[in-house]
């Protein structure tokens, strides 16, 4: 079983071949096939290679599945005391790949 840790939009993500991954917004259009190449470690049956800071020829293929919104965060503000109440809603824009390939330096 191979796997391979990502990073991508500032956060680390841990891969295997034909895993489902949500990632933050993804400049690439739905059906697109991408290369992730900020491989951080690889490993599988012939050991585990970590990369100083990143593994050097290893790439992760994936293919975007659909665009999507992450659930809703509620962001709630109060002052005691001065009748002051904010409430406001945001939710996260997600892209969610599917692993396709998993190459080995």
């Amino acid at each position: 079983m191979a796997y391979a840790i990502v990073e991508t939009g500032g956060l680390q993500f841990k891969v295997e071949d034909q895993g489902i991954l949500e990632v933050p917004r993804l400049d690439a259009s739905e059906g697109e096939t991408i290369t992730l190449d900020r491989v951080l470690l690889f490993v599988d049956d012939e050991g585990a290679v970590i990369g100083q800071p990143t593994v050097e020829g290893a790439k992760v293929e994936a293919k975007v599945l659909e665009h999507t919104l992450g659930p809703k965060i509620i962001v709630y503000k109060q002052k005691r005391r001065k009748n002051y109440r904010k409430k406001r809603g945001h939710r996260q824009p997600l892209t969610k790949l599917e692993i396709t390939a998993l190459a080995r330096p």
